[in-house]
C-alpha cells in the first residue's frame, strides 16, 4: 500500500518533551487518537494514545531519551516500536512519521485504519 502523507503540525508546535494530540474520529468510530512526541533532539514519534498496561493517555506523559513515562503508573513506552521496557509487557501501535522543512506528517491509511479490538481494549 502506497503512503499518503497528511500535514498534521510543525516540529514547533510539539512541545520539546511533549506532545500533541491528532484527533481520529474518536471512540464513536471506534478509533483512539494518536499521540505525536518530541524528544530533546527534536525526534518526531507517533503512537497510538494509549498505555498497553491499562490504557493511559500516553500523551500526557513525560517523554524522555526515546521513551515516554505512562501517567498513570509509570510504564516505559519505547516511541520507535510503542513496546513496553521490559519488566513490563504489551505494546501500543506506532504510526509512520515523516518530517520535512520543518513539518510533521503522518501516513492517512494508517490515520483511517480502524483499531483493532485489542487497541479499543
Amino acid at each position: 500500500m502506497t503512503q499518503e502523507w497528511k500535514l498534521i503540525c510543525e516540529v514547533g508546535d510539539i512541545p520539546v518533551l511533549g506532545s500533541r494530540i491528532v484527533q481520529r474520529g474518536g471512540d464513536a468510530q471506534g478509533k483512539v487518537d494518536v499521540a505525536v512526541f518530541r524528544n530533546g533532539e527534536d525526534k518526531i514519534f507517533a503512537l497510538l494514545d494509549r498505555c498497553p498496561h491499562k490504557g493511559g493517555p500516553l500523551s500526557q506523559g513525560i517523554v524522555f531519551g526515546e521513551k515516554v513515562a505512562c501517567p498513570l503508573h509509570n510504564w516505559n513506552i519505547e516511541l520507535q516500536s510503542g513496546c513496553a521496557i521490559a519488566p513490563d509487557v504489551g505494546c501500543t501501535k506506532p504510526f509512520s512519521v515523516k518530517c520535512d522543512a520543518g513539518k510533521v506528517y503522518l501516513d492517512m491509511n494508517e490515520l483511517n485504519a480502524p483499531d483493532s479490538p485489542l487497541e479499543m481494549a
